[in-house]
């Protein structure tokens, strides 16, 4: 049975490879570059905060990645860190100002709530993405018709120009599957996902034809868990483990829930949901076996 790789410890953090990623990852990158510089300088987030004149909360969420850092706010935070290289002052400010650019996504902001954001920008920069899901296809593998049915049944009152967008922006996310340097997508489906008729039959048959064809290519896994195995080891909820190749990058769980989502990238609480993940992978049938189960359930929508 193929694994994760298992975690290594991380070297100290070089912005120089941080070319290339996405702004969600660069402002990971850079909360983690000041929550370093600052622990080395022996200093509280008080007097962080104090320094720029901000909130406790402010510096908190600058340094977990999930709020932007201000170029003038980066010079002072660098100044009180002891910081006074020009050219690392030059190459931390280059990050900040990557980090605030804005992804293609936001073009979709009518249609992406700011709890589901961040993972759309992680996994434009995840070398690799893992995957549990209990109640529907992952939306990187859905069929334009799968996933208009799996969004008309969240947002039923909606407009059909809205679910249109909805379902712009999750084909749009799929393209990251199709780079040169496209990540490896390790999918963990319940069984009850293949139970349920989402959308009818004639739209479950061609999305499990799909499913069928994505596993052929050899970046994409796909799982299925049988419901022994899952009535013992089921998180309940979605679970998506993003691992990066760019220094100073480390691991992120996002775990969904009904109405929001939650990330955590501190190793304690990411080794947590990786073991989870371990475990449904080494109980259930191999991805070869997988796609006869893919196969059967395809005989069921003839």
């Amino acid at each position: 049975m193929p694994g994760i790789e298992p975690l290594q410890p991380s070297p100290r953090p070089a912005l120089a490879t941080a070319s290339g990623a996405s702004p969600t990852a660069l402002r990971l990158v850079l909360g983690a570059q000041l929550r370093r510089l600052r622990g080395e300088a022996g200093l509280t987030t008080e007097a962080a905060a104090t320094r720029i004149r901000c909130s406790i909360a402010k510096i908190s969420r600058m340094e977990t990645g999930h709020s932007p850092c201000k170029e003038r706010d980066a010079v002072d935070l660098l100044a009180l860190y002891g910081v006074s290289d020009p050219a690392r002052t030059d190459e931390f400010i280059d990050l900040v100002r990557r980090a605030g650019q804005r992804g293609w996504w936001r073009s979709f902001a009518d249609v992406l709530p700011d709890w589901f954001e961040p993972l759309v920008g992680l996994e434009e920069a995840a070398a690799s993405i893992r995957t549990y899901e209990g109640h529907y296809i992952p939306g990187l593998l859905q069929t334009a018709a799968y996933a208009h049915a799996v969004v008309r049944s969240g947002h039923a009152l909606e407009s059909e120009e809205l679910t249109r967008r909805r379902v712009e922006l999750r084909l749009k996310r799929q393209e990251l599957l199709s780079r040169c340097d496209a990540p490896k997508l390790w999918v963990l489906l319940d069984e009850a996902v293949l139970m349920r008729p989402t959308g009818g039959a004639a739209v479950m048959r061609e999305q499990l034809v799909h499913l069928l064809e994505m596993t052929e290519l050899p970046h994409v896994i796909v799982q299925v868990a049988p419901f022994d195995v899952t009535a013992h080891t089921s998180p309940g909820n979605g679970i998506t483990y993003l691992r990066f190749a760019m220094e100073g990058l480390p691991d992120v769980a996002y775990i969904e829930h009904l109405t929001n989502a939650t990330s955590v990238n501190k190793p304690e609480s990411t080794d947590e949901y990786r073991w989870i993940l371990d475990s449904l992978s080494a109980q259930s049938p191999s991805p070869v076996a997988s796609r006869e189960l893919l196969r059967q359930a395809l005989k069921r929508y003839a």
